[in-house]
């Protein structure tokens, strides 16, 4: 199964301009809820901006012992999770990771257990292939404005589930229609 995920604003925002995430709601109960359904997944699958905002924190946990636990664990989770990073101007990467070009359909429907697939444009791809077979929005309770937009253009999806968080921050878990 090929599943998304994404903190959205309650206007439909993934990030805000100059792809600012400032605003999303992340305590340590919804981080938690994340390490469990990430730390079941088979791999991991960024476009390259997602995989080098990644870099930039989770390899490096051990070196903020005041981060909350729940940040530890996910870099845990995150170094040992086999990677494949979809890039035209990166070679090689590091942690695990390997670099692909091009999105090949059967490819990735051949790949066994289940991948979270990140990273706007390769979402785009993703489900201008039809890909995704569920998509988990974290729907935050703040309206930003303007910036990326979660969906590009109209997807039939039908609701599987939801979970509110002490936070606010409400879980909309969706699957094909």
């Amino acid at each position: 199964m090929i599943i998304t995920m994404a903190s959205v604003s309650l206007d439909g925002f993934m990030e805000g301009p100059g792809h600012d995430i400032s605003w999303h709601v992340v305590d340590d109960e919804l981080h938690e809820h994340f390490n469990t359904g990430l730390a079941r997944m088979s791999r991991f699958i960024d476009g390259r901006r997602n995989h080098e905002t990644m870099l930039e924190a989770w390899p490096h946990t051990d070196d903020h012992p005041e981060w909350p636990q729940p940040m530890h664990d996910f870099g845990r989770i995150w170094r040992d999770m086999p990677k494949i990073v979809y890039s035209r101007t990166l070679d090689t990467t590091e942690w695990n990771t390997t670099v692909k070009r091009e999105v090949v359909p059967d490819e990735i429907r051949a790949l066994p257990g289940d991948s979270m697939v990140g990273g706007a444009q390769l979402v785009g791809s993703f489900f201008e292939h039809d890909l995704i077979d569920e998509v988990r929005l974290y729907l935050n309770p703040v309206a930003i404005g303007e910036g990326t937009p979660f969906f590009k253009k109209p997807i039939a999806l039908a609701l599987k589930s939801t979970r509110a968080f002490g936070a606010g921050v409400v879980e909309l878990i969706y699957g094909r229609r």
